[in-house]
C-alpha cells in the first residue's frame, strides 16, 4: 500500500468539494493508499474553518460532517515522533521554497511515502532539488481510477 502524506491545501480542497477528484480519492482511496498528515493540518483546518464554510457554503454541522468524512482515513502524526535528522534534511530542502512546508517533507521522508501537494511552487521546487517522493493529483487520480476499474 502506498503511503501518502497529505498537505494542508489537499485537505482544504477536499473540504471545499467532496465530489472533486481530491475529495473522492481521500474518501474512497483508503483501499489502495495509507494517508497520513502531521497534526499541523488539523489545527490549520480548524483555524480556517470560517473561511472554508464561507467558500463551500457549508453550515456548522455540514462542515463538521465533511471534516469527519475527510479526516476519517488520514492518520494524524504527532510531531514529537519525528526524529530531528528528518526535520533538518527537510529544512534544507524547503528553506528556499517555503519553510512552512518543512514538516510535510520531513514526515514524507520519515515514513518513506509520497507527498501529495497542490502547491506547484513546492512541487517544482522540490523536483528541482532532486526530491522524488512526490505525487501529483493527476497521477494519483489516474492510479486510483485504474485500481477502481481493475477491481470490477
Amino acid at each position: 500500500m502506498i503511503k501518502i502524506i497529505i498537505d494542508t491545501n489537499i485537505a482544504f480542497s477536499a473540504l471545499l468539494n467532496v465530489n472533486s477528484r481530491i475529495g473522492q480519492i481521500l474518501i474512497n482511496g483508503n483501499k489502495y493508499y495509507s494517508f497520513y498528515s502531521p497534526e499541523y493540518v488539523r489545527s490549520e483546518i480548524l483555524k480556517h474553518q470560517d473561511k472554508i464554510k464561507e467558500l463551500s457554503k457549508l453550515t456548522n454541522n455540514e462542515f463538521l460532517e465533511t471534516y469527519e468524512l475527510i479526516i476519517r482515513h488520514i492518520t494524524i502524526l504527532n510531531h514529537t515522533i519525528l526524529p530531528i535528522k528528518f526535520y533538518k534534511k527537510a529544512t534544507d530542502l524547503c528553506k528556499s521554497i517555503d519553510i512552512d512546508d518543512t514538516i510535510f517533507v520531513a514526515f514524507t521522508e520519515y515514513i518513506r511515502g509520497k507527498l501529495w501537494t497542490g502547491d506547484k511552487k513546492l512541487y517544482h521546487g522540490l523536483i528541482n532539488k532532486g526530491f522524488k517522493r512526490l505525487i501529483s493529483t493527476e497521477d494519483l487520480y489516474q492510479d486510483f481510477i485504474y485500481k477502481e476499474k481493475s477491481k470490477k
